[in-house]
């Protein structure tokens, strides 16, 4: 029932000739239309901007209507209630679990970055694995879209990870949909299909290894870093917006950089700028450790605190230190 009250048909002023417009650009549902920018509306249905952004808000006030999205003025109380209801999938790791208080959050942008060999693919992939978990395991029973940028993915590290935590590998195998993606235009029509791919395989995760490195690549240089940014804030955005209206957990990855002014302590900043920092929910420092641990450390956060906690890479992806292990931590 609800899906057919998401049927571009069913909103006001839009016709068969618009609903063909907008399904040429990848938008084939209410929850689609709402995720998009009023520019990129008024762009696939060349109308001015006003009009686009009347469409937009009346597939956003729909979705209210349906319960699918907070209307726009709620009490603190509501809020909090739904927020208790927030799901979470367990990264494999006791450590990382309680450094995230739970595990990694649906309708939010979880990044982790850091130097490379630091962790961030191996927590992609563990990743991949548990969020098909039974709930009571701390999984999500649903299934993963990844995104590579960097030609990362290995799905024998995923039969490896399964294997090692006892569970089929062909079927955790049939969970994981791969996108690998080429260039940043690629990368931002891959997100456009999100909301589509999110329904067809019933994922509950989307994972992005790693969000920046096209940008990077592609716009080299202080001449070009206005025309990066832009790009890379619409596609963050888009993320974010596809997190809160299909109820899924996204993780990113980032590269780092050394900052050139800092003469003590850590000079390693995420690439990105302010784009990526004020569009990820969660920031998340990798860092090697001794004695081949690795250290994260929560970096931003509405509620959590600035602490970091030790993990290992092993057979399984992630997973405690042997000793915090045998602790029973």
């Amino acid at each position: 029932m609800v899906e057919e009250e998401l049927a571009l048909d069913t909103l006001e002023g839009v016709g068969p000739a618009t609903r063909q417009k907008l399904e040429d650009a990848g938008v084939y549902s209410i929850q689609d239309l709402a995720v998009r920018s009023p520019a990129e509306v008024a762009e696939a249905l060349e109308v001015d901007l006003a009009k686009a952004i009347d469409l937009v808000n009346r597939a956003r006030l729909k979705l209210i209507e349906l319960g699918i999205l907070e209307k726009d003025f709620v009490s603190a109380s509501e809020i909090y209630r739904r927020r208790t209801n927030i799901e979470r999938i367990t990264l494999g790791c006791r450590n990382l679990d309680e450094l995230l208080k739970g595990g990694l959050e649906t309708q939010a942008i979880t990044e982790f970055y850091g130097e490379f060999g630091t962790g961030k693919t191996q927590i992609c992939h563990t990743l991949a694995v548990t969020v098909q978990l039974p709930r009571a395991q701390g999984g999500l029973e649903g299934g993963c879209i990844y995104m590579d940028t960097e030609n990362t993915f290995r799905p024998e590290r995923i039969v490896s990870i399964a294997e090692a935590r006892g569970l089929n590998p062909t079927k955790i195998l049939e969970g994981i949909t791969v996108a690998k993606v080429y260039n940043s235009a690629h990368q931002e029509l891959i997100a456009k299909q999100l909301g589509r791919k999110i329904e067809e395989t019933g994922a509950r995760l989307v994972i992005v290894d790693s969000a920046v490195s096209h940008y990077r690549a592609e716009f080299p240089g202080r001449g070009m870093l206005a025309e990066r940014q832009q790009l890379l804030n619409r596609f963050m955005h888009l993320l974010l917006r596809t997190a809160e209206i299909y109820n899924v957990a996204i993780a990113v990855t980032n590269q780092v950089h050394a900052a050139p002014d800092v003469f003590f302590g850590d000079p390693t900043r995420p690439t990105g700028g302010h784009v990526v920092a004020h569009t990820s929910t969660y920031r998340v420092y990798l860092r090697k450790g001794a004695r081949n641990t690795r250290i994260a450390r929560i970096m931003d956060s509405p509620y959590h605190p600035e602490r970091e906690v030790a993990f290992v890479l092993t057979e399984k992806g992630v997973e405690d230190p042997p000793e915090e292990t045998k602790r029973g931590r």
